[in-house]
């Protein structure tokens, strides 16, 4: 079975991210898209209010996953028996990342292999951390989130509970 973890932080998940996973969909027999703790960033979800979100854009889609964990994603790649993670690169600055991590992964982790889609042209400029930053300041992102992942009902329900 081809297995791919499509890891990230996913704060939010972008149009974006779900270009990447619905084009990888004819590759792999199931895609995990795995919701890792990156200390260095400042959140703005939750991890269960992206799992929720996610989980909205992919409830049709049977081949695809919604999951968390923290450490290092190739120790996650062997828990779910992955054999390929999978990558969206949006600039060539993503691609000397992507590929530096890529290398390092594949030393600890030889049976793994790293495979990795451009961005559509059109989405080349949507940037989580952006995207991010629109929400905390109160701007429509709409345009620039999946058309099923509601972050609006999410904030709204943080504001009932407060």
């Amino acid at each position: 079975m081809k297995i791919a973890v499509f890891a990230g932080s996913f704060d939010p998940f972008t149009k974006g991210h779900e270009s990447v996973v619905l084009r990888a969909l004819p590759l792999f027999d199931k895609i995990i898209v795995a919701i890792g703790n990156n200390t260095s960033k400042n959140g703005f979800l939750s991890i269960g209010e992206r799992i929720e979100l996610i989980t909205e854009v992919f409830q049709s889609e049977t081949k695809v996953e919604i999951d968390a964990y923290e450490g290092l994603t190739v120790d996650y790649c062997k828990r779910v028996h992955a054999n390929f993670m999978l990558r969206g690169i949006r600039t060539a600055a993503d691609f000397e990342y992507e590929r530096a991590v890529a290398q390092m992964n594949k030393s600890m982790l030889p049976s793994v292999e790293s495979v990795f889609l451009l961005t559509t042209p059109e989405l080349t400029p949507v940037n989580s951390t952006i995207v991010r930053d629109i929400l905390r300041h109160g701007g429509d992102v709409s345009q620039f989130l999946p058309d099923k992942a509601n972050v609006y009902k999410l904030i709204e329900k943080r504001k009932a509970k407060n």
